[in-house]
C-alpha cells in the first residue's frame, strides 16, 4: 500500500518537515552525486551505518565488496555520528522518493501536534532508536545501514496514536491492477509495521537487505515518545479543526 495523500488539517505550516526532506534531497545531490556510483560509494564508506565498525567487532582492513570491484575497507575508527548520518543517505532515487513522500504525508501533523523544534528532537530521537534496533539484531554487521525510513517509521508510529482514524487515500496494487482505497490510519500504518516486525523476525528479506529492525524500532519510539512530547493542548486545538483522531 502507498499513500497518496491524509485528510487531516494542520494549524501550523511543517517548517521542520520541509525543512528535514530539504536536506535529505541535498546531501543525495550534491553529496552521493544523485546515485552515481563512485560518490554514493564514498558516501556509504564514511557516513552509513556499519555495526561490525562502530562497534569494534569487524578487524580493521575488513573489506565490504558494494559495486563490482568498489567496495570499503574500514579502518577500525568506527564513528559514532554515523548513529544519525545514514539516516540523511540513500541507495537509490526510488529509495529516498518513497522515504521523503511517506514524510511528507505524515510528518506535517507530527510536527503540528509539538511544534518544529521538538519535532527536530523527535526525529533525531527516532534515527538513534531505529539504528539501536538494526545493531541489536546483529551487532557485528557489516553491511552498510542507509536511509530515512527508521526514523520516518517513528513519525508514521506517531502519526498512528494521534489520528488512528484518519483517513489515509490509498493506492494498493494488485498484481497488475492498480486501485485505491480510503482506509483508517491505523490500519494502513498497523499493517505496515506488522509487516516490518515478521520480516524482522523471520528474516523474509528477499533479494535486498532491508533494515527491517530499524523500520519497527523506529516505529515503536514515536509510538512511545509522541505521548511525552506533544503540546498538551494540541488535540483540543486539532478537533476545533475538525481534525481526525
Amino acid at each position: 500500500m502507498f499513500p497518496i495523500r491524509d485528510e487531516n488539517p494542520t494549524v501550523r505550516s511543517p517548517v521542520a518537515t520541509i525543512t528535514i526532506i530539504g536536506l535529505n534531497i541535498a546531501v543525495w545531490l550534491f553529496i552521493q552525486g544523485g546515485g552515481n556510483v563512485l560518490p554514493l560509494i564514498n558516501s556509504f564508506c564514511l557516513y552509513s551505518l556499519i555495526p561490525g565498525d562502530l562497534l569494534g567487532i569487524a578487524p580493521p582492513g575488513t573489506t565490504i565488496p558494494l559495486v563490482e570491484d568498489i567496495g570499503c575497507v574500514l579502518d577500525g575508527k568506527g564513528s559514532a555520528k554515523t548513529l544519525i548520518t545514514h539516516a540523511f543517505l540513500h541507495g537509490s532515487w526510488f529509495h529516498i522518493i518513497s522515504n521523503l513522500w511517506f514524510l511528507w504525508i505524515f510528518g506535517d501533523n507530527v510536527e503540528d501536534s509539538m511544534g518544529k523544534v521538538r519535532f527536530i528532537v523527535f526525529y533525531l530521537a527516532c534515527i538513534v532508536a531505529a539504528a539501536g534496533a538494526q545493531i541489536a539484531s546483529d551487532p557485528a554487521a557489516i553491511t552498510p545501514m542507509v536511509g530515512a525510513s527508521g526514523a520516518v517509521g517513528g513519525v508514521m508510529g506517531a502519526y498512528a496514536r494521534l489520528y488512528p482514524r484518519a483517513s489515509i487515500y490509498t493506492l494498493i496494487p494488485i498484481g497488475f491492477f492498480i486501485t485505491t482505497a480510503t482506509i483508517p490510519a491505523v490500519y494502513m500504518l498497523g499493517l505496515w509495521f506488522v509487516i516490518q516486525l515478521l520480516s524482522s523476525l523471520f528474516g523474509a528479506e528477499g533479494p535486498v537487505n532491508v533494515a527491517f529492525w530499524a523500520h519497527a524500532g523506529g516505529f515503536l519510539a514515536g509510538l512511545i515518545l509522541i505521548g511525552p512530547m506533544r503540546r498538551q493542548d494540541y488535540m483540543d486545538e486539532h478537533r476545533r479543526l475538525g481534525g481526525e483522531e
